[in-house]
């Protein structure tokens, strides 16, 4: 940890060099509460706050680099005092740079320097700022035990955790969000509470969901998991065949939909998403927590069955970690502590598909037809199976947690490559949802959209009643929203 801290501090988290022409209330504050920052001015500025997605920088006034979660209170405090907003920054792979304050001239309080993670027993106390391969590989090591979380190693637990956090064992286990048993935040005052179930149990609600409104969580209290020996690996790969035919197309989805539904079949052992690149590649891939031989046996035949034979099938078993590396498609999933650099350029949008309704014919169709008219850039979809039969996370509603998407069949993730792509990617959820009127479909938090005005943003996210509750919660706790982004509760 000393070594982290000094990497980060050496390079210019100074108090002195304040942008010109800024109050020095700020300044005078901070370093009166001795809280290690990085101001404009400072070496390591531009690195600190260059963005996951670049089509999105903001200039934070300042960035705090706390150790403490005295740092975070003090930190809190003064941009109170000030009239500054504030956000927190856990990995930085905010879609919308939220995690830069959405603004420019936001307090960012980067929490990389909080990267401890201790397993006692099946709790997992990690800190704010640590990454979802590290984590991973932590608890493993610690005491072969895991997790529910998203394959991508670099985004960081803040975001993740308090959003949702979908990956290839939330059927079987729910998602990252449900693993929190309890929470070491700041509020809006500076004060640090621990929320759990029974302690300051309406924070505990909040920020499970919510937690971008609400407070900074310094330090996650996680229920793990004993890490299964092996997991299947499936992929059934179609290439291009799929987008020769609409019928071909959208048969082929409505079988999977049905398959995915089929309680003879489906259970909680399974997840999987459909991955499709431009009009070039069409591919089922996921996770079975059951043998090779049971899955080529059971269910292998059911997912095949009157569909186009796929050009390439692979079912494998993994161990625990080398799965999770085959899911990240890197070689580890280790993350550097400091120097993380990882970037894209890109517009993103999401679609929550109700389990009631489904995906009609006439929704793919148009999805089709939308895609078959050619792209002017680079994109991909990923639709991943929420619901289903035995699907853990599904399993709870908005009296658990302050999470709304508990009822969602499938969730769309439409990503592409920027700036041409932002009205090729509006027209691929326009298809969907002009084609199915009578659905009321949602949104994926975690995929968060900044085209989105507040008002949509609260109603695709949360709801009206989840977000009423919300708001009337952010006018006890953080009446001044001093915790803001352009889509924050009470924004």
């Amino acid at each position: 940890m000393k070594s982290i801290v000094a990497g980060l501090l050496s390079l210019g988290a100074v108090v002195k060099a304040v942008p010109q022409g800024y109050s020095n209330s700020l300044s005078d504050c901070l370093n009166t509460k001795k809280v290690p920052v990085s101001w404009i001015s400072s070496p390591d500025y531009a690195n600190l706050t260059e963005p996951f997605n670049l089509r999105l920088p903001y200039k934070p006034v300042v960035v705090v680099l706390p150790t403490t979660s005295k740092h975070v209170q003090d930190a809190v405090v003064c941009a109170g005092k000030t009239g500054v907003k504030v956000q927190a920054k856990s990995g930085g792979h905010s879609y919308a740079s939220f995690s830069s304050g959405g603004k420019d001239g936001s307090m960012m309080i980067d929490l990389q320097p909080m990267q401890s993670i201790k397993l006692n027993g099946e709790i997992a106390t990690v800190g704010g700022g640590v990454r979802l391969g590290n984590l991973a590989q932590g608890v493993w090591d610690q005491g072969k035990r895991a997790l529910s979380h998203g394959t991508c190693p670099g985004v960081g637990i803040g975001g993740h955790f308090t959003h949702g956090g979908y990956g290839h064992t939330s059927r079987n286990w729910g998602l990252a969000l449900d693993h929190i048993v309890a929470a070491d935040v700041v509020l809006a005052d500076g004060s640090l509470v621990h929320a759990t179930s029974t302690e300051s149990p309406d924070i505990f609600w909040a920020i499970r969901g919510a937690a971008d409104s609400f407070g900074i969580v310094t330090n996650f209290y996680l229920k793990t998991h004993a890490a299964p020996e092996a997991v299947t690996y499936f992929s059934f790969q179609w290439g291009d065949a799929l987008f020769q035919t609409q019928k071909a197309f959208t048969d082929t989805f409505l079988h999977i939909q049905q398959f995915g539904t089929n309680e003879s079949i489906i259970d909680s052992r399974i997840s999987f998403g459909i991955y499709l690149d431009g009009v070039a590649t069409y591919n089922l891939g996921g996770t079975f927590f059951g043998t090779v031989e049971e899955f080529n046996a059971k269910i292998a035949p059911e997912l095949l069955r009157g569909v186009p034979k796929p050009a390439k099938v692979i079912t494998q078993s993994y161990n625990w970690i080398d799965y999770l590396i085959l899911m990240s498609d890197k070689t580890t999933i280790k993350e550097p502590l400091t120097g993380y650099d990882e970037h894209d350029n890109f517009f993103a949008k999401s679609i929550t598909v109700p389990e009631k309704d489904k995906l009609s014919a006439n929704a793919l169709n148009a999805f089709y037809t939308y895609i078959k008219k050619g792209a002017p850039t680079d994109y991909f979809v990923i639709i991943n199976l929420y619901g289903g039969p035995g699907s853990q996370i599904n399993t709870k509603d908005t009296t658990f947690a302050a999470y709304n998407d508990r009822d969602s069949l499938w969730v769309f993730q439409n990503y592409g490559i920027t700036p041409p792509s932002i009205p090729f990617i509006n027209g691929l959820n326009d298809a969907i949802i002009n084609a199915q009127p009578k659905t009321t479909f949602g949104a994926y938090l975690n995929y968060v959209d900044p085209s989105y005005t507040a008002a949509q943003a609260h109603k695709l996210y949360y709801g009206d009643a989840l977000y009423t509750k919300l708001a009337a919660l952010k006018k006890k706790v953080d009446p001044t929203s001093v915790f803001w982004n352009p889509q924050a509760i009470g924004a």
